[in-house]
């Protein structure tokens, strides 16, 4: 190692800095990963684990209604469950996981120092190479009264609940605030949600969120779109919002979800690196500097796990000698609510087709209600190759990789064609979607 204490020092032990050194100490290379708080970071504890299996139990009991069966939710189990999925908040299994890896775990908040240099608690550690996989903040919005109160809710305190609010207020329709809300209802608490924009998923296509909306109506919550909170204060017990024209909501419980920023490390000077407002700026291979690197939320590209999981990837590939650079023309987004929304690449295009799923003979087989299904996918093109796609239906996130990786690998679309769709599947709806999508642009 030329004299280093390691080949790689990665700063953040979340999934993309996990992952990175992972690959790393697979490669060969002495690795050491410096977290201040769980290994495993926020997807693990906080994020998508508990959230997903907070989602479970009413996805799962919704479905055996649908399909004419009877269930319903035990709550206690369901928050058992999720301790057991977050490991009661120990990260104990994945220190024993770095250490069955040959990867050094150095607890404390790591500072740059200088090229090749991190600091922990005044001890120095040099590196060959330095990742940076510090990771985001939440973000509280300026709403008079909002950041004087106590115990309102981060994404840490919703999926972390220990008993299911009798009315949640959330602040935010992105992804954290549309799955909670459903997985609050469904667990048995009211809901009541305010997004500044006139849809839910508010950086999604209009018409994804439009659907979306509309079966979080069905289920149940209540939608305050298009409007922001103007002040927020404690009333008794209740938490009280007012809304731009006036109302007030209450609740025992509020949730801000109104995104995330960069939490970039301290001694970015050191290493003549300085951090925009958006985050680390990075080039193609995801280099930040001399002998730096920076994956995942830091870089500010997208705050997403599975990219910065696979950001991870590409950093250790230029560092065990493979050249690679970072593409993001695909990147696909899944909001795991029931029925799933996932959208993928462009969200405008000179050529689009929209297919109903209600004809397509899986969604006949999977409810009773197949004919109201509002489920649906959108294909744009230009003319050649999948530009984008969104949808909204059961699995989406799943069946919606077919075009993923056909806008990623730049499939034509008669290849797209030619492609046997196995029956009964929701992946049959591309075979009417690309015809559609073919006598468009033939028109």
């Amino acid at each position: 190692m030329n004299g280093y204490d390691y080949d790689v020092i990665v700063l953040g032990a979340g999934s993309p800095g996990e992952h990175c050194a992972g690959e790393l100490a697979g490669g060969g290379l002495k690795v050491a990963v410096v977290e201040r708080e769980l290994a495993g970071g926020e997807c693990s504890y906080y994020a998508c684990i508990p959230s997903k299996t907070l989602l479970r139990p009413g996805e799962a009991v919704h479905g055996a209604i649908e399909a004419a069966a009877t269930a319903q939710v035990d709550v206690e189990a369901a928050l058992a469950y999720r301790d057991f999925m977050v490991s009661n908040y120990s990260d104990a299994g994945q220190e024993r996981w770095l250490a069955d890896n040959g990867i050094d775990l150095i607890r404390g908040t790591g500072r740059l120092a200088g090229p090749g240099v991190v600091e922990v608690a005044g001890r120095r550690y040099t590196a060959r190479d330095v990742v940076l996989a510090t990771g985001s903040d939440p973000v509280t919005p300026p709403v008079p009264g909002l950041r004087e109160l106590d115990g309102v809710w981060s994404n840490r305190e919703v999926t972390g609940m220990k008993a299911v609010p009798r009315r949640l207020l959330i602040l935010g329709g992105g992804p954290v605030g549309a799955e909670m809300a459903q997985a609050v209802h469904r667990l048995g608490g009211e809901v009541a949600l305010v997004e500044g924009a006139d849809h839910v998923l508010a950086r999604e296509p209009k018409p994804l969120g439009d659907a979306l909306g509309e079966e979080l109506r069905r289920d149940g919550i209540e939608l305050n779109l298009g409007i922001h909170a103007t002040a927020a204060r404690r009333d008794g017990d209740d938490y009280v919002l007012t809304l731009g024209d006036g109302r007030e909501l209450r609740g025992d419980r509020v949730l801000v979800c109104t995104g995330r920023r960069p939490r970039p490390p301290e001694g970015l000077d050191t290493v003549g690196v300085a951090a925009g407002p958006h985050g680390v700026p990075v080039d193609a291979h995801l280099r930040a500097g001399e002998r730096l690197w920076a994956i995942g939320d830091v870089t500010g590209i997208r705050l997403l796990t599975h990219v910065g999981k696979y950001q991870g990837e590409v950093v250790a590939s230029n560092l065990l000698g493979e050249p690679r650079e970072a593409h993001y023309e695909a990147i696909p987004d899944v909001i795991y609510t029931d029925p799933e929304a996932a959208a993928v690449g462009a969200s405008e295009a000179p050529f689009s087709a929209t297919v109903p799923l209600s004809e397509v003979a899986r969604t006949a087989t999977y409810t009773h209600a197949y004919a109201e299904s509002k489920g649906f996918m959108t294909l744009l093109s230009d003319g050649e190759r999948l530009t984008g796609a969104y949808a909204l239906g059961p699995g989406a996130g799943e069946w919606l990789q077919q075009a993923t990786l056909a806008i990623r690998a730049r499939i034509p679309l008669d290849v797209l064609r030619d492609v046997i769709q196995p029956f009964p599947t929701f992946s049959e709806i591309y075979v009417a979607a690309l015809k559609a999508l073919r006598a468009q642009i033939k028109a």
